[in-house]
């Protein structure tokens, strides 16, 4: 099973799980719809068409409205503390979830205690709190972007607001950031810096760096990283290994923006919806279809 989970900033929102499907340019988890606008509806809905695309089952996904007062986080973490040991996920992206402490040490507990641990990914306010609570080495890829690794290297900053100046304004300095965060051992093995240049990482080494196609238009469209982050969650439940998934994510993102046309008026959901060509193009060009080799369907 491929699990997501995160938060929309709908305050009217209940907690809401179950299997996700995409039509009509929506998702759909049982009767409620939401646009692939941006944020987790992005994750999801990149992920989703991964899915469909390699024949997989569709992710199961459990999602709360939070505007930042962090009661739909807390859904979210309850449900998951409650059900992860009868979901018996292989692979988890965990999205927008507010920093709480005591909440991430229940649901860390029982991740610990699943009898085979999933694929751990997570992104943007639950990496923060996989960094704070002292514990990203138990999780296996981080997706940052150059704001959120500055805070992953700044060893003394206990929340992301806090990142100390002379660190935070140093964007030509990306290699050195990545060093100290491992050092201050607040990443785990991989990580996937999504920025101009994207950087892929495995224990402290940038072993690939990615800046083509370069479509300046794709900066002002928010969720373009959100997309990056379901595309390598799908890519490695398909079976792909977690660096050839990186590379194969920050490359048929960049394509799918060059495929979509972008103006400043587009929408990330415009990007999904070029994703199956993109990843066509990128096996063509570039794999040749040895990744069809390297991948093994999951249905579980």
């Amino acid at each position: 099973m491929l699990l997501l989970a995160g938060t929309i900033p709908d305050p009217g929102l209940p907690l809401i799980y179950g299997r996700v499907r995409i039509k009509d340019g929506r998702l759909f988890i049982g009767e409620r719809s939401f646009y692939l606008n941006r944020g987790t509806p992005s994750m999801i809905g990149t992920a989703t068409t991964v899915c469909q695309i390699m024949g997989l089952e569709e992710p199961y996904c459990v999602i709360a409205g939070d505007i930042g007062k962090g009661d739909g986080s807390k859904l979210v973490y309850n449900y998951l503390t409650e059900n992860i040991h009868t979901l018996k996920p292989t692979v988890c992206s965990f999205h927008y979830i507010m920093p709480d402490l005591m909440l991430h040490y229940k649901l860390f507990s029982a991740l610990k205690n699943i009898e085979a641990k999933p694929f751990l990914i997570a992104d943007a306010g639950y990496m923060y709190i996989a960094k704070m609570s002292g514990n990203a080495d138990f999780y296996d890829l981080f997706t940052p972007d150059l704001g959120e690794l500055a805070f992953l290297a700044d060893e003394n900053s206990p929340h992301p607001f806090y990142t100390r100046g002379f660190i935070f304004h140093r964007p030509d300095e990306v290699e050195d950031f990545i060093t100290k965060a491992y050092k201050t051992n607040g990443t785990p093995r991989f990580l996937l810096v999504k920025g101009h240049t994207d950087f892929i990482c495995e224990n402290g080494r940038v072993l690939k760096m990615i800046d083509e196609p370069n479509i300046e238009a794709l900066e002002c469209i928010g969720g373009t990283g959100d997309t990056i982050t379901g595309m390598v969650a799908g890519l490695i439940y398909g079976g792909h290994q977690p660096l050839d998934a990186c590379y194969i994510s920050a490359m048929a993102n960049r394509i799918a923006g060059s495929l979509a046309n972008p103006t400043p008026a587009t929408q990330v959901m415009d990007v999904i919806q070029c994703i199956p060509e993109a990843l066509k193009t990128l096996r063509k060009e570039h794999f040749n279809g040895r990744q069809e080799n390297t991948k093994t369907h999951r249905n579980g």
